[in-house]
């Protein structure tokens, strides 16, 4: 089952590609993309086995049509909902799916034609693996909790507003806040309102939707009830190229400005407050940032776009880390280090992801500093890590201090240790999964 999920995931990274040459970037968080190499053991994405007990059904929003809460097309908006049993039936876990944003008229048009913009495409069923997973050989800690997958399909991390679209006949909705709200309804009604523990979660634009939303969600549940926000593969730097694209959507397109942290936006303007490393400091709310070190979708499509390396000099460096020269791995981790053959061919290098580990490290350096922060930096070629099995947690999943993500994040959650784990750079730890576009 794990090679037919990667083998679907590899359609949409080929659509991803298309669609970043084809609008210049306009999808700013494509996530889903599953391939991996592993370093340390041969054929591990097919060891493990879901349980059939993990399919579970979509559920259209109920009262969305009457509160105006649409999908990009105007379809009702899904989620898939598992209920919890035992000792985790008062507890709660939500995790947003990632998908990259839309943020023109054509991207939007083409996102409305598929499952990230219409519940019309959406699969009826959906296998709950990694952190949504009910074994508790694959998620020790909230495998027992009632769990959420909510579906996304608003192009805007659940933050666009209606006011902002268009009237000129285009049939694009921007619902993502009233979805947000309705859905927070629905899920209260249905037993949430009674949640002594809840964990918020997502990965790329899901997890970028999970810290704007982080503090609301806080405000929601009971005042006793333990709450905390989860961000996996959402930290992107804010390099001159993606500054552009967010300046473009952020006071415009979609409205997404009025979801935005306040204190950020009177602080540091519109374009800057849709980066995780300006409006994370004024959360309140508990939060734990799973990031790779050598995000493959970040160095892919910001470090080293196409349009950047005519010549090609990076081409197979791309495609698997494992082909990098050792000029290339310096310049993906040390902004300092001299290259004696300057900067490998590149037309363009994005001046804040120059060294991108490094510059990763600093812009989380801030964060780092909080008492209540955790974080899980790995130096694997990888985007999301949280709702695989693969990497999430089993016997051959990445590790630092021998721990697992699911182990990290548990400890941190429960409160059984400090968790800060910051990983040796590349290529050093051997319980890495690689990406390797190579195979396909």
């Amino acid at each position: 089952m794990a090679n037919q999920r990667l083998r679907a995931l590899l359609r949409w990274t080929k659509w991803a590609d298309w669609a970043i040459a084809a609008v210049g970037f306009t999808i700013i968080i494509f996530v889903l993309t599953f391939f991996f190499d592993s370093s340390s053991t041969d054929g591990a994405a097919s060891s493990v086995n879901l349980p059939a007990s993990d399919l579970v059904d979509l559920t259209l929003l109920h009262n969305a049509e009457d509160r105006g809460a649409l999908c990009l097309d105007g379809s009702l908006p899904g989620y898939h909902f598992q209920k919890g049993f035992g000792s985790g039936s008062n507890n709660w876990l939500l995790h947003i799916e990632g998908g990259g944003w839309c943020n023109t008229i054509e991207s939007c048009s083409t996102r409305k034609t598929t499952a990230l913009g219409s519940s019309n495409f959406m699969e009826r069923q959906v296998s709950f693996s990694g952190i949504l997973s009910s074994d508790p050989s694959q998620n020790p800690d909230f495998f027992s909790w009632n769990k959420v997958k909510i579906r996304y399909c608003d192009g805007a991390s659940f933050a666009g507003r209606p006011e902002s679209e268009f009237k000129n006949g285009t049939n694009l909705f921007f619902r993502g806040q009233l979805i947000w709200e309705a859905l927070m309804d629905e899920l209260l009604s249905v037993g949430m309102s009674n949640a002594k523990q809840a964990f918020l979660t997502g990965c790329s634009a899901g997890g970028l939707a999970a810290v704007i939303h982080c503090d609301d969600f806080r405000e929601r549940l009971p005042q006793h009830a333990t709450v905390k926000c989860l961000a996996d593969a959402s930290f992107f730097l804010d390099d001159t190229t993606m500054d552009n694209i967010k300046r473009s959507m952020v006071p415009h397109f979609q409205g997404v400005a009025k979801s935005l942290d306040r204190n950020c936006l009177s602080r540091m303007g519109n374009s800057r407050c849709l980066f995780p490393r300006e409006f994370i400091k004024n959360i309140r709310t508990p939060v734990f940032i799973v990031n790779p070190a050598y995000d493959f979708w970040q160095i892919r499509n910001i470090l080293v776009p196409d349009v950047s390396d005519p010549q090609g000099y990076w081409q197979t460096c791309r495609l698997n880390i494992h082909s990098c020269n050792p000029n290339q791995l310096e310049i993906l981790k040390d902004p300092v280090a001299p290259y004696p053959f300057g900067f490998m061919g590149l037309t363009h290098l994005c001046s804040d992801c120059l060294g991108f580990r490094n510059s990763l490290l600093n812009a989380l350096s801030e964060f780092q500093q909080k008492n209540e922060a955790g974080m899980f930096v790995n130096s694997c070629y990888i985007h999301c890590q949280t709702w695989m099995a693969e990497t999430w947690h089993s016997p051959s999943s990445p590790r630092i201090n021998s721990k697992t993500i699911a182990e990290s994040v548990g400890d941190w959650y429960f409160n059984r240790g400090a968790v800060k784990l910051i990983d040796c750079p590349y290529p050093c730890n051997p319980t890495c999964y690689n990406m390797d576009f190579t195979r396909h």
